[in-house]
């Protein structure tokens, strides 16, 4: 590598890694359950808080997005961790933080500690949650890692569908506090030995088609143009379509749909994002780097348009909501692989950790953006064009990337 101080020099090429199921299992295993009791627990518990509590329930979800900025900032340093320790360590420790950080939760008393509390496990959910586990299946999987990431992203889709109905149960039988006790306890027992026992203390030496990626070191990456292509390509995407697909409801209420069928469309929205998922796997391996994002931007901005522009009849309003959850879905996937496809592997943790940090911010901000927009011009139907209008200008700095 150059010299740029990281802690990575690539070595005598190595036999490919079998495929080992259980490793890939175990990892996935760790991402439905850290998803689960770090983020979708907050989610369904956040009214429940507020009534306890008193505290308005716009301060309970800013306190708990506070974690998820967190979480972004802290992505950096722990990317360049898993870089140069490798991820046995960083992500043991995380699982640690993370039960920590909801004991702090349970037991607060002031809003202050709540939201010191969900930064402790917005620390941890960087070293937990995707970024990282995107970083062992690079490094482990090396060509395969697409298929690796569509099984994890796969198995990550699980979390609420598993959760939500869990936390809810627990809540009608224990009060909030007692809940958070119990999934601290739980993250604890299940993902602490999963991460301890299952994953590399240290990087094995990089496969062959890796050392082959070996490019420019992380201070050069960062200088370059095409890296910030990327960075701005990828947050106008991600803005786009938070702003329009967490606003479905609203969106399709303004064009008459009925309440109880529009909250199905933005269920359906979230089925549609493990179709996009797998559809992923099907752009060729061979494309040029730009390729996935430029397709995903493309298609997002058509469907975005169409959920504007359309008005009705219901059942393809929802359809179109399903093809933007597709969309979504499938963004998850260009964003994890994006930097490995253009800069390889031995530098990935440092460089996504960067990459990623603007990008979990704006999503952090995304419950907001739609409301905060459409009252801006009038209106969720004109934010959804402007949100299309977004997807496309992805286009042109997707194509410089």
């Amino acid at each position: 590598m150059s010299g740029d101080g990281d802690d990575v020099t690539p070595v005598a090429p190595a036999a490919p890694e079998p495929w080992q199921p259980w490793r890939l299992a175990a990892l996935s295993l760790g991402q439905v359950v850290s998803w689960g009791i770090l983020f979708y627990a907050m989610i369904v518990a956040a009214p429940v808080v507020a009534e306890d509590t008193g505290w308005p329930l716009a301060l309970v979800t800013a306190l708990f997005s506070a974690g998820l900025v967190a979480s972004a900032i802290a992505g950096v340093p722990v990317g360049r961790w898993l870089d140069a320790k490798g991820p046995r360590g960083v992500m043991t420790l995380g699982s640690v933080l993370g039960a920590a950080g909801l004991i702090v939760v349970a037991g607060a008393p002031e809003p202050w500690l709540f939201g010191l509390g969900w930064v402790v496990a917005g620390t941890a959910q960087a070293a937990t949650l995707y970024q990282a586990a995107f970083t062992v299946l690079a490094r482990r999987y090396d060509l395969r890692r697409r298929g690796a990431m569509t099984i994890l992203t796969l198995a990550g889709g699980l979390a609420s569908t598993i959760f939500a109905p869990i936390v809810a149960g627990l809540l009608s039988v224990i009060d909030w506090r007692s809940t958070f006790v119990v999934l601290a306890g739980v993250l604890a027992v299940v993902t602490v030995p999963l991460h301890w026992f299952t994953l590399e203390r240290r990087w094995p030496p990089l496969l062959p088609t890796a050392v082959a990626e070996v490019g420019p070191g992380v201070r050069a990456v960062l200088r370059s143009r095409r890296f910030w292509a990327l960075e701005g390509g990828t947050l106008l995407l991600v803005a786009a379509l938070y702003m329009v697909t967490l606003s479905v409801i609203p969106l399709y209420s303004e064009k008459g749909m009925d309440y109880g069928l529009a909250a199905w469309a933005l269920g359906l929205l979230g089925a549609g994002q493990v179709a996009g998922r797998l559809l992923y796997v099907a752009i060729p391996r061979t494309s040029a780097p730009r390729v996935p994002l430029v397709a995903t931007a493309a298609t997002g901005a058509v469907a975005l348009a169409l959920m504007a522009l359309t008005p009705g009849p219901t059942w393809l309003l929802i359809a179109l909501a399903i093809v933007a959850g597709a969309v979504r879905g499938a963004q998850t996937l260009v964003q994890g692989s994006a930097v490995i496809e253009r800069w390889g592997a031995a530098t990935y943790g440092s460089l996504n950790g960067v990459y990623a940090a603007p990008i979990t911010i704006v999503a952090a901000l995304g419950p907001a953006l739609g409301p905060m927009a459409a009252a801006a011009v009038g209106g969720y139907g004109v934010m959804a064009l402007i949100a299309s209008g977004c997807a496309l200008l992805a286009i042109v700095f997707a194509r410089a990337s």
